[in-house]
């Protein structure tokens, strides 16, 4: 999925990155650190993984694995390639390694209403 935001790549790339940032746009707090195989947290710890790609303004890759998930499920990957546009950046999101369909289907709607929407109100509203 892709999603425009109306900021610059720097901004947005930060906004996804920073522990303080991210408890701004998403009330909740989170954590990724600026490292390949540095710890990842968000929603309140409610996802946990690792680093796996960390280029500023460039690319933002995970792993992701929910407590809601059986404790046997491999972690998905969650891959950000952040790209200058006219209107600010576009996003593209690649989220891979679903344990099943529902999940995936789950997943499209909730990147959209509690990342990408709160993500550009908060660039609206600065």
């Amino acid at each position: 999925m892709s999603v425009t935001v109306n900021a610059k790549p720097s901004e947005v790339f930060q906004a996804l990155t920073d522990s303080r940032t991210i408890q701004q746009w998403s009330g909740q707090r989170g954590k990724v650190e600026a490292k390949i195989g540095g710890r990842f947290e968000m929603f309140d710890g409610w996802v946990k993984g690792k680093v796996l790609a960390y280029r500023k303004g460039k690319v933002l890759s995970y792993t992701w694995l929910p407590d809601d998930w059986d404790k046997e499920t491999d972690p998905s990957i969650v891959r950000y390639v952040f790209h200058s546009a006219t209107a600010g950046t576009r996003i593209v999101l690649k989220h891979s390694g679903f344990p099943d369909a529902q999940a995936r289907k789950e997943y499209c709607e909730g990147w959209t209403e509690h990342v990408f929407k709160p993500l550009k109100e908060f660039f609206v509203s600065r």
